[in-house]
This record gives structure tokens, sequence and C-alpha cells, in this order.
């Protein structure tokens, strides 16, 4: 019996290391097709053609033990790696043709998602999906008729009656979207149709509200006319484009021997409240083909489904890689097609705002980026009369940005005719705009020594406290002694009492009434003074902050009295924007101000927008708010 037992306790031992084997067997090929999958179309010794064909055969080999896994990761693909669509879409419709039981289950998989992400308000992936399924019509998977049928099904929700115009106009773009990847197949097999579908495209656009244009504009057209515009200039080129790979040209023998899969009748989930739809954008435009060098390739014109998809592409790259923007700016200049488009000049266009991959970009590629960022730089400054307010405020912060990671180096020669014009205008305005935003990242004398002399009038004052009661005039000031007195006291390490019996001596109440009643010389003597001391670091401030904390709570119970701070930190620090915003911050955090005050008090004429006479602004965590100087 122990003999028995003993041996079926090494065939149960047999049987859990065989299992475990065959588990981890099964992984290792998982993982392996799994980067076969996503690695094709990479760089490789042998050609795209031939690498797809030997992927098919590998997949179509291993449906019998892998379909499940093989069809998740070709669905990912599609909608991770939109720009390697018609390369999975080529794959497929390999697959597709030696196996028609498989094509079939994938195209159920993509429709099922495409569903799902129309009901989740996925929108990208709704988006991705739809190209996706438009794209294997053109590698014998799908049937033209019945993806015309999405496509009006897609308009049809485009045009329903109370529905938010977000929605309808979503459902136009994905669909114009996708024209450039099946145009010319539907074109060669259902003229007519396409034209209706086009007809009722231009109706829809005609009839659509662009309330919203001026609000956005910047030298730039509204994204879905600009988007019709592209595609009927594809129409009139009879739907031929030159910058879409089509690897399945290659097996066009293979695959129109497929049979055809028919999508299932595919309606929009109906618009509910909590729906959230992407909201309407410009698509911006700084270049066109004569800012471009004429010895290089030509930039297509800005009504060329060319430029469209080179955007699309660039912005794909942006939104998988910007968390990492030394990989991100590899990938943007690892781009195709750079001998045939001058894809520094489209990749500046597109990523204008991201100033840190600007910068590595001009790491990477030194012989042409940093020429292409200023000829950039010197359009948006002609132009500049015309920017929008905002605008304006994004273009400062960035050049000073950028002007810090290269040594504030610039030819500011270049734009001396600014100094001819009135102090006021927006180019000597920017100008000045920049140098404070520089003084941030560097310092004054820094700033000084960078200029030419002819510059002096724009450059900003130098950064120190201007303290009332050691001025010339402190002598007529009503709170000078107790100002002075008030420093005494603190140096010697005082108590936050001792500090209320100086104030008490102030004139502005009665010997019976509170002292937490609004007291403008009071607030004017301890703020002025405490911060002047404070005044050799961020540190120092916080530390006199934090010690006279009761004081400032005693000081400021009301409203008035809070902004009587506010007031006085700015008349002490107002040629320190950068000190202002972090004192304001710690006012904020220690409750010594209320948020209502600076975000909401009627008596702070507060604007959201940046106007020459906003001068400083306090930072909330959703927007700045800029204050007049003269208030």
């Amino acid at each position: 019996m122990s003999r028995r037992r003993a041996h079926d306790d090494d065939d149960g031992y047999d049987r859990v290391y065989k299992k475990r084997r065959r588990v981890s067997e099964n992984q290792e090929i998982e993982d392996r097709l799994e980067s076969l999958i996503l690695r094709v179309g990479e760089k490789s010794t042998s050609s795209l053609e031939s690498n797809l064909e030997g992927l098919a055969s590998v997949l179509e080999a291993d449906l019998g033990v892998f379909r499940s896994k093989i069809l998740r990761i070709l669905t990912d693909c599609a909608i991770k790696m939109p720009e390697k669509c018609t390369i999975y879409t080529t794959l497929v419709g390999l697959l597709n043709a030696k196996n028609f039981n498989f094509g079939g289950e994938f195209v159920d998989y993509m429709v099922k998602t495409f569903k799902d992400s129309l009901k989740n308000c996925k929108w990208d992936t709704a988006r991705f999906s739809l190209r996706f399924l438009s794209d294997l019509v053109n590698c014998h998977v799908l049937s033209c008729g019945s993806l015309m049928q999405l496509f009006d099904n897609m308009l049809d929700a485009a045009n329903e009656d109370s529905v938010p115009q977000v929605r309808r106009d979503w459902y136009v773009y994905a669909v114009l979207s996708t024209l450039p990847w099946v145009g010319r197949e539907l074109y060669e097999k259902k003229e007519q149709e396409l034209d209706r579908l086009m007809i009722t495209i231009e109706i829809f656009l005609n009839k659509r509200s662009k309330k919203h244009q001026p609000a956005l504009k910047v030298w730039s057209k509204e994204y879905l006319d600009c988007l019709w515009a592209q595609v009927r200039k594809l129409r009139q080129d009879n739907w031929a484009e030159k910058h879409i790979p089509r690897p399945y040209l290659a097996f066009d023998s293979i695959l129109c021997e497929a049979l055809q899969h028919n999508l299932p009748v595919l309606l929009p989930p109906p618009h509910h409240d909590s729906y959230i739809y992407p909201l309407p954008t410009v698509t911006f435009r700084m270049f066109d083909y004569t800012d471009c060098p004429a010895e290089g390739p030509v930039l297509p014109g800005s009504h060329a489904i060319e430029r469209f998809l080179i955007e699309e592409h660039l912005r794909q790259i942006l939104d998988n890689h910007h968390f990492e923007r030394k990989d991100c700016a590899g990938n943007l200049l690892n781009l195709q097609y750079k001998s045939k488009i001058p894809m520094d000049y489209c990749i500046v266009e597109v990523i204008f705002a991201y100033g840190s991959i600007l910068i590595e970009l001009c790491k990477l590629q030194p012989s042409t980026m940093p020429q292409v960022l200023a000829q950039a730089t010197e359009i948006l400054f002609r132009r500049i009369d015309s920017m929008a307010a905002a605008s304006f405020d994004r273009f400062v912060w960035w050049f000073a940005y950028h002007l810090s990671n290269f040594q504030f180096r610039w030819s500011w020669e270049d734009w001396d005719s600014c100094l001819q014009r009135d102090i006021e205008h927006p180019r000597p305005k920017f100008i000045r705009e920049v140098l404070l935003k520089a003084l941030r990242l560097s310092y004054h004398q820094r700033i000084r020594d960078m200029m030419p002399e002819s510059y002096s009038e724009l450059l900003p004052a130098m950064p120190e406290p201007i303290y009332k009661y050691t001025s010339e005039e402190a002598s007529s000031l009503p709170g000078t002694a107790a100002a002075h007195e008030l420093v005494v006291a603190i140096r010697r390490k005082c108590t936050p009492e001792e500090v209320l019996n100086v104030l008490n001596t102030l004139p502005g109440q009665g010997d019976g009434e509170e002292l937490s009643n609004f007291n403008p010389l009071k607030i004017d003597v301890f703020v002025q003074t405490l911060l002047n001391l404070g005044s050799k670091s961020f540190s120092h401030s916080f530390a006199a902050i934090g010690k006279f904390h009761y004081v400032f709570k005693v000081l400021a119970e009301t409203e008035e009295s809070q902004i009587c701070i506010l007031r006085n930190m700015y008349a002490l620090w107002k040629n320190h924007h950068q000190i202002m915003v972090v004192l304001t911050d710690k006012f904020l955090k220690t409750g010594i101000i209320e948020c209502n005050v600076h975000a909401g008090g009627a008596r702070l004429k507060i604007d959201t927008s940046v106007r020459p006479e906003y001068r400083w602004y306090f930072v909330t965590p959703r927007f700045s708010v800029y204050v007049r100087e003269d208030y």
C-alpha cells in the first residue's frame, strides 16, 4: 500500500508538472505572438509585405489554440495604434482570405468595440474603430454597401432634432475624417451613394451654427469647415491622396478572391443628458508653402487632405508619448515621408504649445529645427496685432520659457522697429511681458545684460520691495512712528500680543472699541513692515507670516480688511510679480484670505482676460485672475 501510495503521489506530481509546463509554454507562445503583432511594420531587414505574409501564416496556424488572444491583440492594435491602421487591416485581410470564419469573428469583435465606445463616450476609440472598419473595405473583408449604410445611419444621427450640436458635429466629423481612407474604393463601386453622402454633409454644414468660432479663432479655420474643404479638394482629385500607406495593394490578387462580410445594422445610441461630447476646435495654421525653403519638398496647401493626414498622425504620436518628451521627439523626427514633406514645419505648427518637446526637437535636430522655430516665432510676432488676448499671453509664457532654455539668446535687433511704436502697442508690450516672465526664470542683472541698450525702456523694474516708511515722504505719514517701533519689536523677537499693543497706539479707534474693527492704517503698518522684514527670501516671509498668523487673523476678520491686506502686499511688492503670487497663495492656504475675496468679491475688479491694464494676478487651481493696477 505504501508503494502504491508513493506511486500515486509521483503520478500526481507529474500531472501538476506537465500542466504547469504546458501553461508556461502557452504563455511563452502568446507573448511571442503579441510581440510579433505589435512590432509588425517597424524597421526590419525584410520588406513589410513579406513580414505581413509570414505573420499571417503564423497566426493562421495558431488560431486553433490562441484564437481569442489573437482577436483581442488585433483589436487593441487597431484602436491604440491608429497610425498603423492600414498595416493591421492588411493583416486581417490576409487572415480572412485564409480563414473566412475568423474574418467574421474579427468583424463582430470590432463592431462590438465600436458600439461600446459610442455608449461609453470614448469618442477617439469610436473614430479609430470606424476608420479601421472602413479600411477593411479596401482589403475586401467588408462590403461597400454595408459600410455606406453605416455612414447613412451616422448622418441620420447628425440630423436629429433636440440634441446638442456637439453630438451632431462629432458624427459628421467621424464620417468625414474616415473618407480619405476609403473614398477611392467607394467612388469606384458606390459613386452615386457617395455623392448623396457628400450632399447630405454639405447641407448639414451650411445650416450649422458657428457662434463658437470667434472665441476660438487665432488666424485659423473652424475644424469641420477646414476638413470639409480638404475632403472636397480630395473629391476633385478623384479621391487620390499621397500620404496613406496602402500595403494591401501588393496582395490585391489574394484579397480580391476572399469572401466579404456584411456589417450588421448599426444604429448610434440615442443621446443622454449624461453624455459628454468633444468640444469644437479650430485648425491652427502658421505656415504655407512660401515659408519653406525653395530647394526642399513643398508643404501641402491648407486645403490639401495630406495636411490633415499629417497633422492627425502627429497628434497621435503626441497623445501616445507626451509623458516622455525625449521618446516623443524621437518618434516625431522618425516619421515617414520626410523626403516628400517639410516635416519640421508641420511638427512646429502642430505642437507649438508643447514647449518642452520643442526643446528636445531642437536638441535632436540642431541643423534645421531651431531655424524653423525661430521663423515661426517671427511669423507670430508679425501677426501679434491681431492675436487674441489669451493667445498673446500663451505666446509670452512660451517664448520666455524657451529663451530660458537657450541661454536667453535672441536676435533682438531684428525687432528694433517696434521701439518706434507706442509703448502700449502689442509688439513692445509683448517684449516687456516676455522680460517680466523671463525674470521669474532668471535674475534682473541677467535680463539687463541680454538686452541691447535701446530696449532699456522695456526692461522690468528692479524686483525690490518698496517700503513706504523709509521713503523721503515717510516723515509725513501717520503710521511712520508706529512702523519704526514695530521694526524694533519684531527684531527683538516680540510676541503677537506685543505687536497688537503697538498697533493699538495708532489712531482710528476709540479706547473701548474692539481691535477687530476694520482699520486700514493698522493693516498698512503691520503688513508692509512685516513683509519688508521678511523680504530676504520666501522662507523668511513664510516664517514671519507663520509667527504672526494670530495678528493677521485679528486684523482680517472682514472682507474689507482682507482686500486691504492684499492692497498693501501689492504696494510693497508691485515690482516682483512672482513673490506676489507666492504670498497670495500662502495667505489663502493659511486662511488669512478667503477664496471669495479674490475669486468673486465685488470690491476687487476682477477679470479673467489678459488686458494691458492688468498687471498682476492671483492663482487658483483652475484659472488666473488679473487685477487692475489702479485699484
